[in-house]
């Protein structure tokens, strides 16, 4: 383990920021959806973006090499909300992964 994994810092010792993990700490609730067309960085930063502003979200983690997203939220998303925060972000959600 880490110190950053030991102090309370949000970083896995992976290296990554967002792991949802403190939100199922709290009881949240993560869903893997497969999305279309990303390709980079930026196309992982606009689905985060548009899919963070949906109520009840606690984080969102989009990997474009897998095409995967996980969204941790408070509460089961209606997934048409989801559809349409992908599709404003310029992308396509396949379904659940």
């Amino acid at each position: 383990m880490t110190a950053a994994s030991t102090n309370g810092s949000c970083c896995t010792p992976e290296g990554s920021c967002h792991s949802g993990e403190s939100a199922a700490q709290a009881g949240g609730i993560a869903t893997t959806y497969k999305v279309t067309g990303m390709t980079c960085g930026h196309c992982e930063g606009a689905v985060n973006s548009e899919i963070s502003e949906l109520d009840g979200v606690v984080s969102v983690r989009a990997e474009a090499a897998t095409g995967l997203v996980t969204v941790v939220s408070r509460a089961a998303l209606d997934e048409a909300a989801v559809r349409e925060a992908v599709d404003e972000a310029g992308y396509e959600l396949l379904g659940p992964a």
